[in-house]
């Protein structure tokens, strides 16, 4: 796996990568969101069920203050932290 989270800097504000982070801790619940996780780590093996990923994707719709397209809801989308960085990244771009 390649990228780990860092350490979070109070003083800075939030990066999206951090911002999904944190929304897919909540969607994972405890024990697991207390883990470090993996940027490239399929949200699947991490124990994120489908109707969690449901939950997941109307959090980052809210958090982000976007609607996210249907053609945008693919399993390859919402497979890790980064894959939803990058779909989060052509949405802003568009």
């Amino acid at each position: 796996m390649s990228s780990i989270e860092a350490d979070v800097d109070p003083t800075s504000p939030l990066t999206a990568r951090e911002r999904l982070l944190t929304l897919v801790r909540k969607a994972m619940g405890p024990p697991g969101a207390a883990r470090l996780l993996a940027v490239d780590a399929r949200l699947s093996d991490l124990g994120i069920s489908s109707i969690k990923m449901v939950g997941l994707m109307l959090a980052i719709e809210a958090e982000f203050n976007i609607t996210i397209a249907q053609s945008e809801i693919t399993p390859e989308n919402f497979a890790s932290i980064a894959s939803m960085e990058a779909m989060l990244e052509r949405i802003a771009a568009g």
